[in-house]
């Protein structure tokens, strides 16, 4: 591997800054050609473009802000998924939802399959499980990424353990199979704990991580919203709804997929993996590569990952107060997290959910939003996935 680093490094640049000055949008565009789209059922037999994942912009904010109430907590958990804010029930299609609860129990599977390794640990856990989520086209992250306003997919990812509070992350990374494990790679193989763009990209080289051409990341739905996105720019900008001392965001336009685990030892961890939000610029990083924000773990308190308006869940540090809580004014996982989710954010305006699971195996999953997808199993190995409210 020594000798092809310099060839692959600079492959790294080939592949991702083709043109450091201007829009990646013509490289979009032979993806587009190179990649065709992963074919998924719908109720109709199509392809997953016509239905699978659609647009991110149907659901505005404040009609269903209330409507996932607190839920658990459940007990003798040792590994919870998500995979984010999904879209409203309404919307949903017998075959597409019978495709995303194979998934997300698919992933409890991968992950379980980890947990029960004499040797497995509940980093391995998590990171096999997001994995799993990212390789899937039906959820932002990995191969489901959505794209900037650029045209490209830029994907964050961050990872954490609770026995010594050890972290990796990285940030704008395009060329990375998966973001989570470049995190794990961060944070086993580096002394730092987040690396961002180019960056993250030639130590994920470095370390023998899977390296793919960005084409790999594009998908016939995402490209398709990101296309409506740029056609509503070229029109008259509709007026601000605004909330209590809040601008009230008037599409979804984030998802998110994360995992939480307890292993034999007693140990916690967390991860947290994204393509961001759909249309994002400036080089946008939101809540999933941050340590207390999207991502948390700590033996003495639980394990986070958290999902929906990064901004939000960046400025209420919303994973490390969860774990605060439970610290410093003794709330179970249950309470703490409900507290945070169902009444700091929400009285802000901050929409999403988060999965939480505290070392006694206590697991909690409250959301602000119609929907999360969600799963856990137990120490029995009974699996459980909900998307809604059932």
């Amino acid at each position: 591997m020594v000798a092809t680093q310099p060839f692959r490094i600079a492959w790294v640049d080939r592949l991702a800054y083709p043109d450091r000055q201007t829009p990646n949008r013509p490289l979009v565009e032979r993806a587009a050609r190179l990649q065709p789209d992963r074919t998924h059922p719908s109720d109709e037999g199509a392809s997953m473009s016509n239905n699978l994942i659609p647009s991110i912009a149907l659901l505005a904010v404040f009609p269903t802000l209330s409507a996932g109430a607190a839920e658990g907590p459940v007990a003798q958990v040792v590994l919870g998924i998500h995979g984010g804010t999904g879209m409203p029930k309404h919307d949903m299609t017998p075959i597409l939802e019978k495709a995303i609860r194979a998934d997300l129990q698919r992933a409890l599977e991968v992950g379980l399959a980890q947990l029960r390794n004499p040797r497995g640990t509940s980093l391995d856990a998590v990171e096999a499980a997001i994995r799993f989520l990212e390789d899937s086209p039906l959820f932002n992250s990995g191969k489901g990424a959505v794209f900037t306003h650029e045209g490209r997919n830029e994907l964050d990812a961050s990872i954490m353990e609770g026995k010594t509070k050890r972290a990796g992350a990285v940030a704008s990374v395009m060329i990375v199979k998966n973001p989570i494990s470049a995190a794990r790679a961060v944070m086993e193989k580096s002394k730092h704990v987040m690396l961002i763009g180019r960056g993250a990209e030639v130590f994920a080289t470095k370390a023998g991580l899977e390296i793919v051409d960005p084409a790999y990341f594009w998908t016939e739905t995402r490209w398709k919203e990101i296309q409506d996105e740029w056609k509503k720019e070229a029109q008259p900008a509709p007026q601000e709804k605004r909330g209590a001392g809040h601008i009230v965001v008037p599409a979804r336009q984030w998802g998110t997929v994360g995992a939480v685990a307890l292993d034999q030892a007693g140990n916690l961890a967390a991860g947290t993996s994204t393509g961001g939000m759909t249309n994002k610029q400036f080089g946008r990083v939101g809540d999933s590569p941050i340590i207390g924000a999207g991502t948390y773990a700590d033996n003495e308190a639980c394990a986070v990952s958290a999902t929906g308006h990064g901004e939000y869940f960046i400025r209420y540090a919303v994973a490390h107060d969860i774990a605060a809580l439970m610290k410093y004014k003794g709330l179970s996982v249950d309470v703490a997290a409900a507290e945070v989710v169902e009444h700091k954010l929400k009285a802000a305006g901050g929409e999403g959910g988060v999965i939480a699971l505290d070392a006694k195996g206590n697991f909690a999953m409250p959301h602000n939003t119609e929907s999360m997808y969600r799963g856990y199993v137990t120490r029995d190995g009974k699996t459980k996935v909900l998307l809604y409210a059932d």
